[in-house]
């Protein structure tokens, strides 16, 4: 068991999660589905499809994203020669539930699968890359370290080795947090996948130092870190778009 759950904690999961209701009208080349985590859960997902011989992005967005607000930025990651399926969490969009920590990580792996049969139901290419944003490193990097030999990359943007930063920032003493940043630590080593690393050089939310910390305890030699300029957490695209979407293309052909 995760020690994950140290952070189920009602003032910790209000200052992490911050979910919205709200499912916005699909976009043509594109389906959504849904993947049943409980008896009454269930988590909305959306494929956007460029080329059946393209690989896939599963993609796990920051906390105050859904998955709809992704349907204008899709068209760039496709540009870029991959098919993005955007997974949504307990208490979003058009998902029940409510978020916790616990549950970010159980689900992943439901999603996981799930996505993985979407792709050979549709007789799409079965390499599938994993990305996390911000919150969604948290998923992320869960997956990696399971499915190392078996996906194909990892891609983490503005993301962070471990989530008790913010418990740390509301004031749980370090002794408490301990064990989870360990537990952290070691599934960031573990992970055998190449792996591209995007941060914004003045993020004020989660600071570079982050980036630089997964880039460092990455045990391998397939490991790249590319830092946007004049970039905050939430402006990367709009900083460096050519920068940020030119790395994801080149990653994808290894």
């Amino acid at each position: 068991m995760s020690y994950y759950y140290l952070l189920d904690e009602p003032l910790i999961l209000r200052n992490a999660f911050f979910p919205r209701q709200m499912l916005r009208r699909c976009p043509k080349q594109a389906f959504d589905f849904y993947v049943t985590v409980d008896a009454d859960v269930s988590l909305h997902c959306r494929f956007y499809s460029a080329n059946p011989e393209f690989p896939s992005i599963l993609f796990f967005h920051g906390n105050g994203e859904i998955v709809s607000d992704y349907d204008g930025f899709a068209p760039f990651y496709t540009a870029a020669g991959a098919n993005l399926v955007v997974a949504e969490y307990r208490g979003y969009g058009g998902s029940s539930g409510t978020p916790t920590f616990t549950s970010l990580l159980e689900d992943a792996h439901r999603i996981y699968e799930a996505v993985k049969k979407k792709l050979a139901y549709h007789k799409f290419n079965p390499a599938l890359y994993i990305m996390g944003r911000s919150l969604g490193s948290v998923p992320a990097l869960e997956l990696a370290a399971a499915y190392s030999g078996e996906s194909k990359g990892l891609i983490i943007e503005s993301g962070f080795v471990c989530a008790s930063r913010i418990a740390r920032r509301l004031g749980f003493p370090q002794d408490i947090l301990e064990p989870l940043e360990e537990e952290c630590r070691q599934k960031v080593r573990s992970i055998r996948m190449p792996t591209l690393i995007i941060h914004g050089e003045e993020d004020s939310l989660v600071p570079l130092t982050e980036a630089e910390a997964i880039y460092s305890l990455l045990k391998i030699e397939e490991k790249k870190l590319v830092i946007i300029p004049y970039a905050d957490h939430n402006s990367l695209i709009f900083e460096g778009e050519e920068e940020y979407f030119s790395a994801i293309a080149t990653f994808l052909k290894y």
